[in-house]
């Protein structure tokens, strides 16, 4: 994939700038973090260059004067809310949150529940972070949240909530996910700060939308279909448009809230230092563009695949998808028409080909389309593998790089054994196949030093993949789509 972003100076610049927002305020700033830190994978998608954890090492670079708190809302402990991406609920992500943090030598202060309830699940929770040494504080509902103002900023609002106590001038507010309260903890910190005769500031970091980017951006698009299940929308922020004439670019809840959050901050501290709810934000992310075309053409491959995930996630499901209506609207809005990338093209002509079967391509890096199709030994997206591979090793397609006699007693074991019913390797298993030959294959060896390129390529298939397809898939960095389509239509449900 072209390069279309300056990681290096992202790190430089960001970091600086947040530097910059804390020396604005009694040297104590209170830093809303958004979206994913370590695994960031949806900007490095539509930002070529931007690495997974890039968020995480421009914090190593203020790691001696930054500490971590962790929300997390008592409702997502109590109802085991998990994590689409991890499949792993709030309260165990957040564990692995700690672990993270604490080995890389970020410093994790405490973590605070919010939305409290004395419930038994709650309890627990706390219990186990104590055990751990980790300390825990609470902050409770407030009635009339978050519209009451004069409550919410009052000793019946925040003053009832713990005071978090830290030791460091960035305090960094994350979370497992969205709606755990990292915006309310911040603003109730500042509340008692300023009881305490500090001069606390608060800011706000999220990659997307990226507001010095036209509205309709595809990178800005392309952050609307990620969030298409949230019904985000981007917008031109009203509020900076009136008070500095320069248009930017924010989202709908951000500027809903802001007259809520502008009225608290001149309640707190007297006056407010924003004039507008970008002027919250310290995302340096636009500045570091090196190519846009570069970034606009992953962006819209991003949307494309987007809309192919929520029309798969519907097929499964059974129910109509609100998503599926927002995305071919963005569809739309970019440009964009399902079934024009290369990659589609070639995976329906070889399903046409071979009688309707369940077919499969890949797009390499060189633009080259190679495909996969449905046999007696290997489903189509394993043959689409083994034939990439083999195009990037300068092979003959026809050479075989592993035996029918080493596949056969593969499917005994599955069908015999393992109770599949799908004899056909699937690409774990391909792959597994593959390095066994590779001692005494000389082809097997030179096709399986390809693996790592390719990282970044396209494939689609013609039908859903298997959950074990999909994974491996994603596990070589590859971006997968999949018409919504059973390999078996005639099946009640899904079998994986």
């Amino acid at each position: 994939m072209k390069k279309g972003f300056d990681n290096d100076k992202y790190l430089n610049m960001q970091s600086e700038h947040i530097r910059e927002r804390i020396a604005q305020f009694d040297n104590k700033l209170y830093l809303e973090f958004g979206g994913k830190l370590f695994d960031d994978f949806h900007a490095s998608r539509v930002l070529p260059g931007f690495q997974p954890d890039s968020k995480l090492q421009m914090l190593l670079q203020l790691k001696d004067q930054a500490e971590i708190v962790i929300a997390i809302s008592a409702e997502d402990i109590v109802s085991n809310k998990v994590r689409g991406d991890f499949g792993i609920t709030y309260d165990m992500d957040l564990l692995r949150l700690i672990d993270a943090f604490q080995g890389v030598g970020l410093f994790v202060g405490s973590v605070c529940v919010t939305m409290y309830t004395a419930q038994p699940e709650v309890e627990a929770f706390e219990k186990r972070l104590h055990s751990l040494g980790i300390r825990t504080f609470r902050h409770y509902r407030i009635a009339g949240y978050p519209n009451d103002v004069a409550k919410i900023v009052s000793d019946e609002g925040y003053g009832k909530n713990d005071y978090i106590e830290t030791q460091r001038p960035l305090v960094v507010v994350t979370a497992p996910g969205p709606g755990s309260g990292k915006m309310a903890t911040c603003l109730s910190q500042l509340y008692h700060e300023y009881k305490r005769g500090v001069k606390a500031g608060y800011a706000k970091f999220e990659t997307f939308p990226i507001w010095n980017l036209p509205l309709k951006h595809p990178v800005n698009l392309a952050y609307e279909a990620a969030t298409a299940d949230l019904n985000d929308v981007n917008m031109i922020d009203p509020f900076h448009l009136e008070a500095y004439g320069t248009t930017a670019v924010n989202y709908n809840r951000d500027v809903e809230i802001f007259p809520v959050v502008n009225a608290m901050f001149e309640l707190i501290a007297g006056k407010s230092p924003y004039r507008s709810p970008t002027d919250m934000g310290v995302n340096m992310a636009g500045n570091c563009i090196v190519d846009d075309e570069a970034c606009c053409d992953a962006s819209r491959n991003e949307i494309i695949r987007r809309y192919f995930k929520a029309l798969c996630d519907e097929k499964v499901s059974g129910e109509p998808s609100n998503e599926v209506f927002k995305l071919k609207l963005l569809l739309q809005q970019a440009g964009l028409t399902v079934g024009s990338r290369p990659v589609e093209q070639a995976a329906h002509a070889m399903s046409e080909a071979t009688g309707g079967l369940p077919a499969a391509a890949i797009e390499l890096p060189d633009g080259t389309v190679v495909t996969g199709k449905t046999g007696p030994l290997l489903g189509a997206a394993s043959s689409a593998l083994l034939n990439a591979l083999k195009r990037l090793a300068g092979i003959d397609q026809e050479t075989d790089l592993v035996s029918a006699q080493a596949i056969e007693p593969i499917q005994t074991l599955k069908t015999n054994y393992l109770g599949s019913k799908n004899p056909r390797l699937h690409t774990d298993e391909i792959l597994i196949a593959l390095s066994s030959s590779a001692a005494e294959n000389e082809h097997a060896a030179a096709a399986l030093h390809q693996l790592s390129n390719l990282k970044g390529c396209d494939m689609h298939s013609t039908v859903i993949l298997s959950s074990v397809d999909t994974d491996t898939i994603k596990r070589l960095g590859m971006y997968l789509t999949c018409e919504p389509a059973y390999e078996e239509e005639d099946r009640k449900y899904h079998k994986k």
